[in-house]
Formats: C-alpha cells, sequence, structure tokens
C-alpha cells in the first residue's frame, strides 16, 4: 500500500453517552439529599438507608452487566469488531458518507491513497479525483449516481498519481448505497489498478511486437474461413498483391478476389471428418488487384468442426516468383508445370488401384462443385458405368474408348471420360491409373435443343400443311350447311342437326388456328379489348384446365383501362400461364388470377427496372405450387426450357407467353418462392383511343341499324381454286348473288381464261397456294396484262405468311379460310366497289 505517514482508521460512526442524562442523575441525588435534611429525624434515617440501598442495587447490577457485555460505555451500538478489523485493513480504500459529503468512516488505504495525517484534512472522493475533463466527467457521473441511490463503477486515468511519485495512476472507483439506522449514506471504494493496467500494456507491446514480426516475415500468410472470406493478410503477402490492409476489418477481401478461379476450387475443395486437421500443399496462382497473377505454394491447414464445418485456417504462402523474397527456391520448371496443370480446361485425376482419388487438378474440382467430393472415381459419376472401362485400365490396356457419362448429382450434368494406366512402381505412393474429364453439359445441352428445334420445325411444318388441307375441307363443311340452312325453316326437324355441323366445324377452325398458330404462320390481329370481359368469357375453360384439386379464384379490379390485343393470342397466354400453375400444383392448391390497373407513379413500386413508366392494366397469375428454383428463373422464358419430365413439356409455353406480351408492347415479369409459389404480372399498355376511332366508335353507335345489307351484286369474277369442292361452292355463292363467275383449277387455267376474255375481268378471287402456278406469281402475271385487276386472295394461312412474297406496295384483299357466304360476298363486294 502506497502512503507517506502512518494512519489509522476514522470512525465517526459510534454515538457516545449524554452529559445532561449524568447531570440531571446528579441533580436528583442532590435534591433528595437536601429534602431529607427537612424530614424529622425518625423518618430521615430510615429513607437515608432506603435510597443508599437502591444505589447499591443499581451499582451491583451495573458491574455484572458490564462484566458480561451486556452494557458497554464506548457506545450505545454494538459492533463486530472482527468486520471493522477487515474493513479497516483492506486493500482497497473505502469511505463512507452521510449528507454532503461528510465522511463518517475511512480506512487506513483510503487514508493513505489521499495523503491525510488524521481527520482534519481527509478528503471525500469528490474532491480527491480532480484534473483532466475525463476524470471531472467520471466523477460527476459517480456523484450523480450517489445522489441517485444507484450503484456505478468508473475507471479513471490521473496525472500525475496519488502517491505523487509516478507520473500516470489508474483507479476504480464504485460507489453504492447503504442504510445506517434508517439514514442513507454512501459507501465508495477506490483500488490502484495500475500495476494490473501496467501488465496489460505490456502485454499489449508484446502482442504488437508479435503481429509486426509477422506481418514483416519473408513469408505470407493469411487465414480463409469457410464461406471464402478472408479476415487475415498480412503485410508482406499484401504487398505482393497490391491491397491495403486498411480495408480488413469490415469485411475487407474475398477469396475470389485474390484467388483465380482454379486456384479458389481447389482451397474450397477441401473436405474433412468432424475432429480432422487437414494440411494441404497447393501450387496455385494468386491474383494481384491488377489482375496480373502469382505462382505461390500454399501450406493450407483447415480444422473441420463436429458439423465437418471448416474453421478459419491458417494458410502460410511462399512466393514461387524467381527472385522474390519468400521464394523456396524451387525450380522455374516445376513452377510452370505447376501453373498449367491447375489452369488446363481438361480436369485430372489420379486413382489408385481401388478408384480412390489420390490427387486432382482444379478443374476436376469443379466437376463436383455442389456439395462434397467424392472420394473416389466412381462416387464422380452415376453407378455402374465406369466399373468395366476401371477394371481394364488397372488391367493395364491402354486402348479404352471414351465414356460418356453423367455426373452423380440432380443438375443434369455430363462429362466424357478418358482412362489412362500408369504402370506401378515401387516408389509410388499406388497410382494405378490417370482420369482425363471433359465436361459435356453445354455441348449436350445444345445438341437436344438443336434436336427438339428440329422436331418442332418439322411439326410446326406438318401442322402448317395439315392446317392447310383441313381448312379446305372445312370450308365445304360450312358452304354446305349454309346452303343447307337457307334451304330449311327453323322449324324443320333437321335443321338443329344442320346448325350442329355448322357450330362444329366452327370449332374445328379455331383448332386449325392454333395449329397455325404453333407453326408462326399465324399473326397478331389487334383490336380494343376490356380484360375483364376476355377474363370472365374465359373463367369457365380455367376452370375445366385447373381440374378439381386446384381452386381457382378470378379477381376483377374496377373500370379496367382498355388495352389493344389479339384476342384469341391473349387468351392463349392466360390459358399456358394456368396449365403451368396446374402442373405445380400436383397436390392441390390455389389459383389465383387478378386483374387491375397500374398508373405510371406506381411503376416504380415493383422494383423492375425494365418496365417503363407508363400506365399499364397489369393481369396477376399466382399459384401455390411448388415454386421455381433461382437458378432457373432467368431461363424460364427461353426457348425448349423446362423443368418436366421428358415428353411432358415442351419448353415452349413460356416463351409464346413471352413473345406475344412483347409483340402486344407489354412486359412480363416473374417472381417465385420455394415451396410456396410463384406469380407471374403481364403489364399491357393502357389504350388511349385516337380522336379518329372516337369519331368512327360514336358513329357507328349513333348510325340506324340497317335493315338487311344488299349482297347482291354484278360483275365478272374469276375464282381460282384447286379443290374442286371449295370452288364449286363458292361459285354457286357468287352465282346465287348475281355474280357472272368464270372457274379455273390452277394458276396457268385461270391465266389462259383471262386472257380468252383480254383481261374484262371484274375480280379476281384467288387461292394462295396452288399446284403449277400459285397465287402471288398468277398476280403478278395479271399485273402485266392488265395492272388495273382486283384481286382478292383467300387462304387457310395468314396474309403476312405471303406477303413477303409480293412485290413492295402490291394492293389486294384477303379473305382467311374457312369463311362464310356472308364474308364471301361482303368482301367481294367491297373489293370491287
Amino acid at each position: 500500500m502506497s502512503g507517506t505517514t502512518a494512519t489509522t482508521a476514522i470512525d465517526r460512526s459510534d454515538k457516545p453517552g449524554r452529559i445532561g442524562l449524568i447531570l440531571l442523575v446528579a441533580g436528583l441525588l442532590v435534591g433528595a439529599a437536601i429534602a431529607l435534611g427537612f424530614i424529622a429525624n425518625e423518618w430521615a434515617q430510615p429513607l437515608i438507608l432506603g435510597l443508599l440501598a437502591l444505589l447499591s442495587v443499581i451499582g451491583v447490577f451495573g458491574l455484572f452487566a458490564f462484566s458480561i457485555g451486556l452494557v458497554q460505555f464506548s457506545g450505545r451500538a454494538a459492533r463486530n469488531d472482527l468486520t471493522k478489523a477487515i474493513v479497516d485493513s483492506a486493500d482497497d480504500g473505502v469511505v463512507v458518507t452521510e449528507g454532503e459529503n461528510r465522511i463518517v468512516y475511512a480506512n487506513e488505504t483510503y487514508l493513505a491513497l489521499a495523503g491525510a495525517r488524521g481527520a482534519s484534512d481527509i478528503k471525500p472522493v469528490e474532491r480527491l479525483f480532480t484534473g483532466r475533463p475525463e476524470v471531472s466527467e467520471a466523477i460527476y457521473r459517480l456523484a450523480t449516481a450517489a445522489r441517485e441511490g444507484r450503484r456505478l463503477a468508473e475507471e479513471v486515468r490521473l496525472e500525475p498519481a496519488l502517491n505523487g511519485r509516478d507520473t500516470v495512476g489508474w483507479y476504480r472507483i464504485r460507489v453504492s448505497p447503504v442504510r445506517r439506522e434508517g439514514k442513507a449514506a454512501m459507501l465508495w471504494s477506490v483500488s490502484d489498478v495500475t500495476p494490473e493496467r501496467e501488465r496489460q500494456e505490456n502485454a499489449f507491446q508484446e502482442l504488437q511486437h508479435a503481429i509486426d514480426y509477422l506481418d514483416h516475415a519473408p513469408a505470407g500468410f493469411l487465414s480463409i474461413d469457410a464461406d471464402g472470406e478472408v479476415p487475415y493478410l498480412n503485410a508482406t503477402l499484401s504487398g505482393w498483391l497490391d491491397y491495403d490492409l486498411a480495408r480488413f476489418g469490415s469485411g475487407g477481401l474475398h477469396l475470389d478476389d485474390i484467388a483465380t478461379s482454379n486456384a479458389a476450387a481447389l482451397i474450397q475443395a477441401i473436405r474433412g471428418q468432424p475432429g480432422d486437421v487437414r494440411v494441404e500443399v497447393l501450387d496455385v496462382d494468386l491474383r494481384r488487384r491488377n489482375g496480373t497473377t502469382l505462382p505461390v505454394r500454399l501450406h493450407h491447414q483447415v480444422a473441420f468442426g463436429s458439423d465437418s464445418r471448416a474453421g478459419p485456417s491458417r494458410t502460410l504462402v511462399l512466393n514461387r516468383t524467381t527472385g522474390e523474397a519468400g521464394s523456396d527456391g524451387r525450380s522455374d520448371a516445376e513452377v510452370r508445370f505447376a501453373r498449367f496443370f491447375h489452369s488446363t480446361p481438361m480436369a485430372i485425376a489420379t486413382v489408385d488401384r481401388n478408384g480412390a482419388i489420390l490427387r486432382s487438378n482444379a478443374a476436376f474440382t469443379r466437376l463436383t462443385q455442389q456439395g462434397r467430393q467424392p472420394a473416389t472415381i466412381q462416387d464422380l459419376v452415376s453407378p455402374g458405368s465406369l466399373d468395366e472401362a476401371l477394371a481394364a485400365t488397372m488391367a493395364g490396356s491402354s486402348d479404352i474408348a471414351p465414356l460418356d457419362a453423367n455426373i452423380s448429382g440432380e443438375d443434369g450434368r455430363s462429362a466424357k471420360l478418358y482412362l489412362s494406366p500408369v504402370a506401378a512402381t515401387e516408389d509410388s505412393d499406388g497410382e494405378r491409373a490417370i482420369v482425363y474429364a471433359l465436361e459435356t453439359t453445354s455441348e449436350r445441352k445444345l445438341k437436344d435443343n438443336i434436336d427438339q428445334a428440329q422436331k418442332m420445325q418439322a411439326v410446326g411444318q406438318l401442322a402448317g400443311g395439315i392446317a392447310h388441307d383441313f381448312n379446305n375441307v372445312l370450308q365445304v363443311i360450312i358452304n354446305a350447311s349454309e346452303f343447307l340452312l337457307a334451304s330449311h325453316k327453323p322449324t324443320d326437324p333437321s335443321f338443329p342437326d344442320i346448325m350442329q355441323i355448322k357450330q362444329n366445324a366452327y370449332r374445328a377452325a379455331s383448332l386449325v388456328r392454333q395449329l397455325l398458330a404453333f407453326s408462326r404462320r399465324q399473326t397478331l390481329r389487334p383490336q380494343v379489348l376490356e380484360l375483364g370481359d376476355v377474363l370472365s368469357d374465359l373463367s369457365l375453360m380455367l376452370k375445366r384446365v385447373v381440374a378439381d384439386k386446384v381452386s381457382l379464384d378470378i379477381r376483377q379490379g374496377r373500370d379496367l383501362w382498355s388495352v389493344k390485343a389479339d384476342l384469341g393470342q391473349l387468351e392463349q397466354v392466360i390459358v399456358n400461364l394456368a396449365v403451368n400453375a396446374r402442373d405445380a400444383m400436383q397436390d392441390g392448391g390455389k389459383l389465383q388470377v387478378r386483374t387491375r390497373n397500374v398508373a405510371a407513379e406506381e411503376c416504380a413500386g415493383f422494383g423492375h427496372q425494365a418496365l417503363p413508366t407508363a400506365d399499364y392494366v397489369m393481369l396477376e397469375v399466382e399459384d401455390s405450387g411448388t415454386g421455381i428454383p433461382a437458378e432457373h428463373l432467368d431461363k424460364i422464358f427461353e426457348p425448349f426450357f423446362t423443368t418436366k419430365e421428358v415428353g411432358k413439356g415442351t419448353g415452349l409455353g413460356l416463351s409464346m407467353v413471352y413473345g406475344i406480351v412483347k409483340q402486344t408492347g407489354g412486359f412480363v415479369f416473374v417472381d417465385s418462392t420455394l415451396g410456396k409459389g410463384t406469380t407471374f404480372r403481364i403489364f399491357l399498355p393502357r389504350h388511349v383511343p385516337t380522336e379518329e376511332e372516337i369519331a368512327a366508335d360514336n358513329a357507328a353507335k349513333e348510325a340506324p341499324k340497317k335493315v338487311a345489307a344488299d349482297h347482291t351484286g354484278a360483275g365478272v369474277i374469276l375464282l381460282v381454286e384447286d379443290e374442286d369442292a371449295v370452288r364449286a361452292l363458292n361459285a354457286r355463292m357468287l352465282i346465287s348473288r348475281g355474280y357472272t363467275v368464270h372457274e379455273a383449277a390452277s394458276g396457268v387455267e385461270a391465266l389462259d381464261i383471262f386472257l380468252e376474255h383480254d383481261g374484262k375481268i371484274d375480280l379476281v378471287v384467288s387461292d394462295v397456294v396452288m399446284p403449277e402456278m400459285d397465287g402471288p406469281t398468277l398476280l403478278g402475271e395479271l399485273r402485266q396484262r392488265n395492272p388495273a385487276t382486283k384481286v382478292v386472295f383467300v387462304s387457310g394461312y395468314a396474309e403476312e405468311a405471303f406477303r413477303k412474297n409480293l412485290p413492295e406496295g402490291e394492293q389486294f384483299h384477303f379473305l382467311p379460310k374457312p369463311f362464310t357466304m356472308k364474308q364471301l360476298v361482303e368482301t367481294v363486294k367491297a373489293a370491287m366497289s
């Protein structure tokens, strides 16, 4: 204990006897003696004897009580002398105050710390510690806690120390409330912790020296955790890589920042059992900040926890650059070989006679970058695909044909394997074969996509051809049914049957249009639509599509804006999304289809940068299915990409959705969470009618309804059609309306008829696809002979499918098959007007 004087504890806690009580007793005795002088002698003597007896009893009892400790004359409060002795001689300074810093007790240590020679010059804690602002602030906080009856502890640094000899002193001060006979008091303790702080500073200095030695050692040191973060990098390695150490401490660098992809793959490929400590020597390239490489040798030590998770590594880095500090003197040839070995795109591994992998390069580790690295070559590929070739290699055969194998796992990856035997030697470590592997996943997928595309192209051509011929058949059925309906009254028993024939022919025509859309021979025909009406019309079909296990919930927004889109294609989009949702809910679920307006100011809230700010009508299709993995979200709109089993999906559904929405000028986005479901959001631009459209619409509404359109006409028509039945019925229709019709079964025959009449043909109605001479070729021949010739083309294909074969700006009318008698007559009359 430091101190300048020998002191004893100061204790003002005892309460001394009261002098007034003593004077009162003396006064009573004197008064009694005086009173006895006035009493008669016969009464005085007994009273005096009684008083003396009473005093004697009191005196004897007092002596007896004092001897047994019942009465103490040093004060009224009993004291535990052992506790007082302990506190008096404690190593920490202890002081008790009452009221405004009135000291009622201070032990020897506190008196020594305060440098007090007696009770007169002792200072309370608040006056003892003064100095720099931080000291005053700490004392103020302690005093505030004392006044509020709270406990608090602070450490202060005093210059100079209280003993006056040391330049600096550290003190730990505590304050806590105590209760003494119902009065509030504060217990202060002061500890001199200067030696403790000196030891800590010495240890810190030693640690700083050790860090400095490690930082500037002639070799690099780093630590890498299981997630690839680099929590430590010494100054030597930092200098080699040209990185600033100030970046560390807040998640500065990652393994990918300082290592090439090959090096990172090798380092993170190390696996171990619970409790293992693995040390691997790796010759790899690190990457400097400017992108150049640094050849190094890593002595990489990793400890694995009870869960087999790798802890932070302890890695020694030796510079393999010739002449650099830390170079281990290995030959340049060895350095070059290590770099070539780990940089080659071909995966290489050596195995023993049982197939256990002994060594491997970086490309080999990337073959199985998902999950644990295989212990044997058999674990790398699908079971059974390697056994026979591996056995032949172990037997010494060197003409093993390359193997196409599937890599184990659920990601559908594949590789081509080449096996080469290694002759056994006495100094070998068991190597019996070298396995070379080239990943062929991308090539195989490309080949599969090409095969699928060729198949789809063939199917599309077939579908287009079938649709063309089928349209001719439907044309005959529809036209014949119309003639029959015209000759039968609604009350005729056969009238409903004929009507059924006509309606089913129209249904078949709708199927044909889908075939044409699949073969991309059907173009969009935009029209102004109300999305709510489209969805209402589709609701019954959607209920049939989603089946019984899936509940359908359709919620329509109010006052939806108009959009401009192809009705059939928009319906196809909704149905495709519903089918995909149904397939994602094999065990049942809920499909919600919602529509609402999205104002321009709401666009930013969706978080899609590709969505321009504008007004849209949004269609949402949400399911509660399995969800789409994050790695597939960027590919789902690609043609032929599908996660369904082979034979259960073409991969064209979502690509058609994307194409139709884009052609319409809209946008489609998808959000998905595994196990929760998927939401597709389609944004269709709001259609604002132009003044011309508004005027035309108003005129249509205000125009009086025509009692009956005049479908009769006059003129000479050249009808060109290679299908006899179709040509005959079309001619019959036109003749019945008053036209003169010349029939031709081909383009050549039509040209002859045209020349026979000296070009005096008012209108040519021609099929597009015909043998010998097709429609566009016939039009070119007719224009040469009479540039004013009017033409109507009829076809099962879309207009744009053959317009590219015509000269730029060529004028003609178009009528898609199959058509009704009314449509034919109206088109002919419009063309001739």
